[in-house]
């Protein structure tokens, strides 16, 4: 008798207990131990770098389309989310009280909290985010189909990240002057008054959802096929592979989880700057993926952390007055580890649920040998055909 199984996008129980156990973690014995800075950019920005580079790995490394306009998507995401909640957030909100749990002498020691509050948030806000999110990840999403397909059909390999790096410096352009059209953008001076709205909470549940999505999406049939392009796009065609459109759909579901990163992190900072949206940005997204290695989502998220964690945290361990030397510490360590280890930090390995599933193997023979055996005593083969 088969026995019903609990899963959730693909996963069964087992694993959505031990994300529920990471979060607890983070969130009870982690962040109350941090101040502000060190909660915001050692653990709710890396989330969200997470997912833009997950994105650009799928494209990149799985899919073998070097792309650099990625952050141009990061940037439509987030200024396209920041303005409906701008526009919408004080209409929004309904409070719900949840209970406060007092926090044992005994157990301070490891929850630096003499009370947690569970079930404590804004609905309206917390409805009104999650809108605002998917909005400007579609908004992303199909614009990046509109200009991939049309790229597509004409550019590849090293033109196509060219193409996608003067994308990402149109947008920047535009940004810049989109108050004569939008005016609460505010264009060069930047984008104030923006709901704060991205706790770790909204950071961490898009980063796993990410990670399932694209685990999922990769050992697929589509999964297969998005990366037989990147190992040969000539036996692809021979096989009948239509490579434009897996090159599209990869190119769309990475640009789609910039959207969401960009949503998140316009509602961290509540603020927006044209600036930052520059082409110099859509460098660190690529060097974090080459970094963690090509093809390898393990090794995305640690990179991820490393590289947030290193560089700000260089600000606080170089003496003063050398802040800005971190930019050379930096690059000269990423040059040593491209050097001594080329194939990333993990190479191929895995983790866990993220490695590739072994599927059983069907004993055919041994179950049709007992099918061919009663057709053979059924109808025996004459003497005479035998011998001839």
């Amino acid at each position: 008798m088969n026995r019903s199984r609990f899963r959730f996008l693909g996963q069964g129980w087992l694993f959505w207990l031990a994300v529920v156990l990471i979060f607890l973690l983070a969130q009870w014995v982690l962040i109350p131990r941090l101040n502000e800075f060190r909660r915001t950019v050692w653990v709710m920005f890396p989330c969200i770098m997470a997912i833009i580079c997950l994105g650009l790995n799928f494209i990149f490394g799985f899919n073998g389309q070097f792309s650099l306009g990625q952050w141009g998507f990061y940037a439509i995401g987030a200024y396209a989310s920041a303005i409906l909640t701008y526009r919408l957030g004080e209409r929004f909100s309904y409070p719900v009280q949840g209970i406060v749990v007092q926090v044992p002498p005994l157990l301070q020691k490891l929850i630096p909290m003499a009370e947690i509050s569970l079930f404590h948030f804004d609905a309206g806000k917390s409805g009104l985010l999650l809108v605002a999110v998917l909005f400007g990840a579609v908004l992303a999403a199909l614009i990046s189909l509109a200009f991939g397909y049309v790229v597509l059909l004409r550019l590849g390999s090293d033109y196509f990240g060219i193409a996608t790096l003067g994308f990402a410096v149109i947008v920047q352009v535009l940004l810049i002057n989109s108050d004569l059209v939008i005016p609460e953008t505010k264009g060069a001076r930047g984008m104030v008054g923006i709901p704060q709205m991205t706790s770790f909470f909204w950071a961490f549940l898009f980063l796993v959802f990410a990670l399932v999505v694209i685990r999922n999406v990769l050992y697929s049939s589509v999964g297969r096929a998005v990366v037989s392009v990147r190992e040969d796009e000539l036996a692809a065609k021979a096989m009948g592979i239509n490579t434009l459109k897996y090159k599209t759909i990869a190119f769309v579901i990475g640009s789609f989880f910039a959207g969401v990163a960009g949503a998140l992190y316009a509602h961290l900072y509540a603020f927006l700057s044209p600036l930052y949206f520059g082409f110099q940005k859509s460098f660190d997204p690529m060097i974090i993926i080459v970094l963690g290695g090509l093809g390898n989502l393990t090794g995305t998220l640690l990179a991820t952390f490393l590289w947030a964690i290193t560089l700000e945290g260089m600000r606080i361990w170089l003496p003063q007055g050398f802040e800005a030397w971190r930019f050379v510490v930096y690059p000269i360590v990423l040059l040593l580890v491209m050097l001594l280890r080329p194939q990333g930090l993990l190479g191929k390995f895995e983790f866990g649920f993220l490695r590739a599933p072994k599927w059983p193997l069907r004993q055919v023979a041994a179950e049709a040998a007992p099918q061919v055996a009663e057709a053979t005593a059924g109808n025996p083969e004459p003497q005479e055909e035998r011998s001839a």
